[in-house]
Order: C-alpha cells, then sequence, then structure tokens
C-alpha cells in the first residue's frame, strides 16, 4: 500500500508541476468564468444557497449509479441487464450538472490547483464518454461490451476521485478559510476611530486575527479580513452601493450587516465582529 500512495503522490507532483497545462486550463478557465459571471449562475453552481460547495454532493449522484450498475452486473447478470442500463444512463445524465458545478469551483483556482483538477475534469469527462458508450452498446443488445465499458470508466472515476480528495483534504480547496480561526470574544482595542474612512476597507489585528473595518454612514462595521473562499485579503477589496465588501481574488461578496455571501464563489458566511467606540477609540470582539 505504501508503494501504491507514493506512486500516486508522485504522479500528483508531476501533474502539478506540469506547466504545460496551463495552455489548456487558462484559457479554458477564461471562457468558464465568461458562462458563470452572472450572479444567479455563480451562486447556484458554486452552492452559494446551499451553504457548501455544490460539486462534492452531485459527485454521489454518478458514481453512486456506476457503482450499482456494475454490482448489479456482476450479481444480477442478464436478469439485472435492464436494471444496469438505466443505472448507467441516470448516472450519465447527473454527470452533466455534477460537471457544471465542478468547472465554476476550478475555473477560480490557480497554478497547481488548477492543473490538478484540469486533469481531474479531463479524467471525469473520458470516464463519462466510456458509460455514455456502455449505455448505447447495452441498449442496441451488446451486453458484454456494455459491462466492460463500464467497468473502464469506473476505474478512471474512481482515479479522478482520488484527485478530487487530494484537492479538497491536502490541498484545502473549497474549504472555509476562517474555520479555524477563532478570534477573541474580549472587547480589544485596534484602530483610532479617525482612522475609518467612510467606504474604505482598514485592516487591524484582533489578537491573532485580522478584521476588516468599515466606516458606513454613522456605524463601523466588522468582519474578518480572510475571505472564506481561498483566503483573499478582503481590506484590499470595495465596497459597493448596496453595502456589501468584495474581495479581490474572485469576486466572492459579503454583506457588511451580517457576513452572508451575495454572490459566489464563497458558500460559507464571513465572521462577523461587534463594534463599539470608546473614547475615539474602535474595540472589537468576535460576535457570539
Amino acid at each position: 500500500m505504501e508503494q501504491v500512495r507514493a506512486e500516486a503522490e508522485r504522479v500528483i507532483t508531476a501533474i502539478e508541476g506540469d506547466k504545460r497545462l496551463d495552455a489548456v486550463s487558462t484559457p479554458l478557465a477564461s471562457w468558464v468564468k465568461k458562462l458563470t459571471r452572472r450572479t444567479s449562475v455563480k451562486n447556484l453552481l458554486s452552492g452559494t444557497w446551499l451553504g457548501h460547495q455544490l460539486h462534492p454532493m452531485l459527485t454521489d449522484l454518478p458514481i453512486g449509479a456506476w457503482v450499482a450498475a456494475s454490482v448489479v452486473d456482476v450479481t444480477a447478470g442478464e436478469r439485472g441487464a435492464d436494471a444496469a442500463r438505466k443505472l448507467v444512463g441516470f448516472g450519465v445524465l447527473s454527470a452533466v450538472p455534477t460537471a457544471a458545478a465542478g468547472a465554476s469551483d476550478w475555473a477560480d483556482l490557480y497554478g497547481p490547483n488548477q492543473r490538478t483538477g484540469l486533469v481531474h475534469g479531463l479524467v471525469n469527462a473520458a470516464a463519462t464518454v466510456l458509460q455514455f458508450s456502455s449505455w448505447w452498446a447495452r441498449r442496441r443488445g451488446a451486453r458484454g461490451l456494455g459491462v466492460t465499458l463500464s467497468l473502464a470508466g469506473l476505474t478512471l472515476t474512481l482515479g479522478s476521485a482520488y484527485l478530487g480528495g487530494h484537492l479538497t483534504l491536502i490541498r484545502g480547496v473549497g474549504v472555509n478559510h476562517t474555520a479555524f480561526q477563532g478570534g477573541t470574544r474580549k472587547w480589544t482595542d485596534v484602530a483610532a476611530d479617525a482612522d475609518v474612512a467612510s467606504g474604505t476597507p482598514l485592516r487591524v489585528m484582533a489578537g491573532k486575527v485580522p478584521a476588516v473595518l468599515v466606516r458606513v454612514k454613522n456605524d463601523i462595521r466588522a468582519l474578518s479580513a480572510t475571505c472564506t473562499h481561498e483566503g483573499g485579503p478582503l481590506d484590499q477589496g470595495t465596497i459597493d452601493e448596496n453595502g456589501c465588501i468584495t474581495c479581490p481574488w474572485h469576486g466572492s461578496r459579503f454583506r457588511l450587516t451580517d457576513g452572508t455571501v451575495s454572490r459566489g464563489p464563497a458558500t460559507a458566511p464571513e465572521p462577523v465582529w461587534d463594534v463599539k467606540v470608546e473614547d475615539e477609540r474602535v474595540w472589537v470582539k468576535r460576535s457570539a
């Protein structure tokens, strides 16, 4: 097992460092961003409405269907031919929205992560083609060929799933970047009241946690300064007329009043800080 793991890590390291993949990933990501530039589309595919990324949840549908189809093929034989064909077909259909959500997430990645994501997507695409070919072969009565194609496609899918797990669990793609940040529950002096200009974000340190202060009319709002999506610096973002701050990295927007996500790709809300002004000093503490 150690040898298999070492080989898998060697392959992933090679993919991450292969800059030749950028010739494909860069223009393709740009095209995907254009297709998902509308807020409604981005929020739908990112899973902003769901509270976490949509893509990982959708992957259970095609993988589950294709695994079930192969199990039926092995255990039921000809008696399960019709059920197996329907499962393969359902997997192919469910792969379409799964791929769309994954592409939306992938387009916001850079460098090694985007290269790995590109290979992940291409392998999944090849697996889906094999599964569709399996469905077509089964429909024409070539069950043996269909079974073989399904097993080949499932093998590719499981290999691709390993790359997806690496991106999420090792590289931290798609996780909430403030999940373990914590923050002081005690009032902390962070800035002079006069330093907080209207509509201009100000980065401060509340203990060991960075926060961003924004003056909105007569009030000062405070959020954590680390974007929940990919850790972008919100203090370098912009404030719009709707009272939202936009991350400069991927365009996620958060409401200053309560930290909720107005636009993806972020799915987790931004931590909110309570604010008070005393003796011309700004004090903050993490909201309960």
